[in-house]
């Protein structure tokens, strides 16, 4: 079983690679990195107002024109949130083209920033190793994997027209599938928080459904979302506003799923006496405990998110406020998470709990007839959607 879930995933991974290598984009706006030597202000008259320009002195520091020298201009437009006020010394990135007669151009596109992020990204690496030692490394390679299957696989699929939805369900299922096994080893107590944590999911899939049909939610949430319209107006927002929420519910639900799963598992390892209803009664205690917090975490993720969009509560109507798409579509994303995670704990709990008691001689057999069976079971129907 081992082996076999190895090389379905080594086999996924390399299909990965070479379907986002088939489906790139060779249209792609090449860019390069940048040091400003000098900058000059220069006032432009615009009618009875004026203008601001900056005139910068760079100097490449990659790419085709590395250790070259340009001149480039700069509009300031009074909006702070397009205007790059440069200063000697930063490091820019500078956009190149070529116009139709051969010459280069450059534009200054935005702050070199991605130096803090692998400093973060070091720190946060170093951290998790030196607290979670050989589970850290696992963690992080089953991160990195995660990454691999969004960008290389769930990216490409739905910009080649595949659903977005069905393509979102079957990345959370696979990362799942990784970091359980990866972090949890080939075992009774991985399964069963895969399978809590897949239900969960299908869980949420179908609550936010409801929510985006009943409350008319047209997947239109901030600018980024127009931006992809107008570069994809064949692509269905409302799907990838569905797949967003089930992204964000991932994370969270993986780690209730694992916390029951590994606490019944333990609970048997010491006392294999304890019976199933027993072991079930045992995760649902822990359960109740992870589920408030875990839900207040996710809530409070979201509410970070929005701050600047709650702020304006005060300058807003709340009948008004709590109507807009944007609103409503983050205070649902949270709830739904949230839902999910609650969800998650008699799921899991239930599956952990039968799932431990079967000998290792009968894993694959009873494993299939015990979800094969349960799936048919009224509890997990949702017939009352109809």
């Amino acid at each position: 079983m081992k082996k076999f879930l190895i090389l379905i995933i080594a086999l996924f991974m390399q299909f990965c690679f070479v379907f986002a290598d088939e489906l790139s984009n060779n249209a792609i706006l090449p860019s390069q990195k940048a040091i400003i030597k000098n900058v000059n202000y220069v006032e432009i008259p615009r009618g009875e107002e004026t203008q601001i320009k900056q005139t910068a002195d760079i100097r490449f520091l990659n790419g085709e024109f590395k250790g070259e020298k340009a001149i480039v201009d700069n509009m300031l437009t009074g909006n702070p949130y397009y205007d790059i006020k440069l200063k000697k010394g930063m490091k820019v990135i500078i956009h190149v083209e070529k116009d139709e007669f051969g010459d280069y151009n450059f534009s200054i596109e935005d702050c070199h920033r991605s130096g803090m992020l692998i400093f973060l990204s070091i720190l946060f690496s170093g951290l998790l190793i030196y607290v979670g030692k050989k589970k850290g490394i696992f963690s992080l390679l089953s991160i990195f994997l995660t990454c691999v299957l969004i960008y290389n696989f769930l990216s490409p699929m739905i910009l080649a027209g595949f659903e977005p939805i069905l393509a979102t369900i079957l990345i959370c299922i696979l990362s799942t599938m990784i970091t359980m096994y990866t972090v949890g080893g080939f075992n009774k107590k991985s399964t069963s928080a895969t399978l809590g944590c897949t239900l969960s999911i299908i869980f949420a899939l179908i609550l936010s459904m409801i929510t985006v049909k009943f409350a008319n939610l047209t997947g239109y949430t901030s600018e980024n979302t127009m931006f992809l319209y107008t570069s994809h107006p064949e692509l269905n927002i409302i799907s990838i506003a569905v797949a967003s929420m089930l992204l964000a519910t991932l994370g969270a639900v993986m780690d209730v799923a694992m916390s029951i799963a590994s606490t019944i598992n333990e609970i048997f390892t010491i006392d294999n006496t304890k019976t199933v209803k027993e072991l079930f009664k045992s995760g649902m205690n822990v359960g109740r405990d992870i589920i408030g917090t875990m839900a207040n975490t996710l809530i409070l993720v979201y509410l970070g998110g929005s701050l600047p969009l709650l702020l304006l509560v005060s300058n807003i109507d709340l009948q008004k406020f709590f109507n807009l798409n944007q609103v409503v579509t983050e205070i649902a994303s949270a709830l739904i998470g949230s839902c999910s995670i609650v969800i998650c704990v008699p799921i899991t709990a239930l599956v952990a709990a039968n799932l431990v008691r079967i000998k290792k001689s009968e894993n694959i057999e009873k494993i299939l007839d015990f979800v094969l069976r349960n799936l048919r079971a009224p509890k997990f129907h949702f017939a009352y959607l109809n």
